[in-house]
């Protein structure tokens, strides 16, 4: 029931982890510090490199056009016109099922990756352009997602003990879980403090957030099990692929939108 990982080889990518982190946060601060166009366009350029890695990994055969219809999306954002934005995705998913090949499992497959590498790539911008301090809410948020993923691995590979589901990624582990958990609770202190307020709200959020993240991390491992691959891309050293370093922010990005969106006391709760 312990960690599979051999001791001697826990921390043996933490360098390349290390490199690809301090190139990829920068940019990702970079881009919601700005918002707007600049946000869309880097949202584009990692939805389209999501958009092949899905593309390799399922065997879709049209890669380069799944792509460019989750470039297109995400550059059709900023402008506000809602039914473009519907058009764009659901012609591209209409598109990649009607050239998939295979059955109908294999057609939606390929719709559904579109969709998928789509939403959170929006849940991103949403989180940024809402009507609320969608610059903080954005930055706590990603801060957030990089801490739990952070003491996941820590406490994980450090302390090992038994695997929190084996039959979808057999290298996570109970106390990496615990861990990340509590250092976001943790974390929440320190937003409720910089923001003045509510400091069981923002500790409660840290929570969900770290529960949040590492539940689509798991689903994206899940996926890769699916497909009998182990990474979804070689891109980010360290990490393998874009899918493999956004899951986690993916999913935080797609609620966290969608709550703050549904229920406006919270934005007003959290301070933005």
């Amino acid at each position: 029931m312990g960690d599979w990982t051999p001791r001697d080889r826990r921390f043996s990518e933490l360098g390349l982890r290390l490199i690809s982190a301090a190139v990829l946060i920068p940019v990702a601060v970079a881009m919601v510090w700005a918002g707007g166009w600049w946000l869309a366009i880097g949202c584009a350029v990692f939805a389209a490199a999501m958009a092949l890695e899905w593309s390799q990994i399922s065997a879709f055969p049209h890669g380069r056009a799944m792509a460019l219809a989750a470039t297109l999306f995400c550059l059709s954002l900023p402008m506000g016109l809602l039914w473009l934005s519907v058009l764009v995705i659901v012609g591209g998913m209409v598109f990649c099922a009607a050239t998939a090949i295979g059955g109908i499992r294999v057609r939606w497959t390929a719709a559904f990756g579109l969709f998928y590498v789509a939403a959170m790539a929006a849940g991103l911008y949403l989180l940024r352009d809402g009507p609320w301090d969608g610059r903080a809410a954005a930055l706590f948020f990603m801060s957030f997602v990089w801490a739990s993923d952070a003491a996941a691995y820590f406490t994980g590979r450090g302390l090992g003990g038994p695997r929190l589901l084996p039959s979808e990624s057999p290298n996570k582990t109970w106390s990496g879980a615990l861990g990340a958990v509590t250092a976001c609770g943790l974390c929440g202190l320190a937003a409720a403090d910089i923001e003045m307020a509510s400091f069981p709200v923002w500790i409660a959020a840290g929570v969900a957030i770290s529960m949040v993240a590492q539940m689509g991390d798991l689903f994206e491992s899940g996926l890769k099990r699916r497909f009998k691959v182990k990474d979804a891309g070689t891109l980010l050293p360290g990490h393998g692929g874009v899918l493999d370093r956004v899951d986690g922010l993916g999913a935080v990005c797609i609620l966290g939108s969608l709550a703050l969106h549904a229920f406006p006391g919270l934005s007003v709760a959290l301070g933005f």
